[in-house]
């Protein structure tokens, strides 16, 4: 006997409309995001069971791909990384993709929220940015869409591909370049904030130190980590030591532009007697009135070089491959007189 129930197809929005909540979130259970409370997922569940939904694969495969590339960038404020975004999009263009940009705030929920969205739009890929996610998190996600990581150092990952600036390698050429001019009172500016191994910021820190190390300068070592959000204040108290040293290497230059702005306003004669050297090459460091030398390690290229990696990913590749791309040190009037 047929009681109505099984002769109509059921869809994932019968399914919503059983459990009495949307469609994203449905979507959102099949297939296990990030932040899916217990009571939604009993609710969903409970529904597919009574309903005996099964998600049509073979509906899926027939819509084929949508040539659309899902871009997440953990904040605008880095002036760097539009850089890279730039390098993607141009190599998306060229191979006739288009591309959904959203911007993370620097902060994981809101990026994990944003990744889901780009998987409930059905993006072929996605590129990540200098994310805050890391390590299992991300490897979820990259088990659901090929997934290309810009930024973020995990070499050891199976699951996605990375693409970095050599920065360990970056940050020991400034200190051998500094020290050539007879500098040995070195220090770095870096980030307070709960560093790990897959930060830019960590692995020059580790490359500042081995090349401190290396060139007999251990007891001068010193790490200066200042606020990321309050640049301008955090500058302040490092300006204002009296004992200031030879040279301050910054780990970027959203530090590294206030640091000589204000070292000038100071009294500081740079670079007689205190160097200051950025890093990122960023459009505000060639400014004449800054004018400060910097590291560029060619984010535009990073972003090509992670994009053909992505495609390569949806047409089928499945080896984690990683990156690095090596830059030079441009010089300007900070460093050398």
């Amino acid at each position: 006997m047929d009681d109505g129930t099984t002769s109509q197809r059921v869809t994932i929005r019968t399914v919503a409309q059983d459990a009495g909540v949307s469609v994203s979130a449905v979507s959102k259970v099949l297939r296990n995001a990030y932040g899916v409370s217990d009571e939604l997922r009993k609710k969903v569940d409970s529904s597919i069971s009574r309903l005996g939904y099964r998600p049509s694969m073979a509906a899926r495969s027939m819509r084929g791909r949508t040539q659309t590339v899902g871009i997440l960038l953990v904040e605008m404020e880095n002036p760097f990384l539009p850089v890279i975004v730039s390098g993607i999009m141009n190599e998306l263009s060229q191979a006739n993709y288009k591309s959904m940009l959203a911007v993370g705030r620097a902060d994981m929920m809101i990026e994990t929220s944003l990744i889901d969205s780009m998987l409930d739009f059905r993006m072929d890929g996605i590129i990540l940015v200098a994310p805050r996610l890391k390590g299992a998190l991300l490897s979820k996600y990259a088990k659901q869409i090929p997934t290309v990581v810009v930024g973020h150092h995990e070499p050891g990952s199976t699951d996605f591909d990375t693409v970095n600036g050599n920065d360990v390698e970056a940050m020991r050429q400034i200190v051998r370049r500094v020290h050539r001019d007879g500098r040995r009172r070195i220090e770095m500016v870096s980030i307070d904030r709960s560093s790990n191994d897959s930060d830019v910021s960590y692995q020059r820190e580790v490359g500042y130190t081995a090349e401190m190390m290396a060139l007999g300068l251990t007891e001068h070592i010193r790490i200066n980590r200042l606020s990321e959000q309050h640049k301008r204040e955090a500058i302040a108290p490092l300006v204002a030591r009296p004992d200031q040293p030879e040279a301050y290497i910054c780990w970027s230059d959203l530090h590294g532009i206030d640091l000589v702005s204000q070292g000038r306003a100071k009294g500081w004669r740079i670079p007689s007697e205190i160097a200051v050297v950025g890093f990122d090459d960023s459009p505000a460091a060639a400014l004449p009135q800054i004018d400060l030398a910097s590291y560029n390690h060619d984010g535009a290229r990073q972003g090509a070089e992670g994009t053909r990696l992505l495609l390569s990913r949806i047409h089928g590749r499945t080896d984690a491959r990683h990156v690095l791309v090596d830059g030079k040190l441009i010089e300007r009037s900070s460093l050398t007189a």
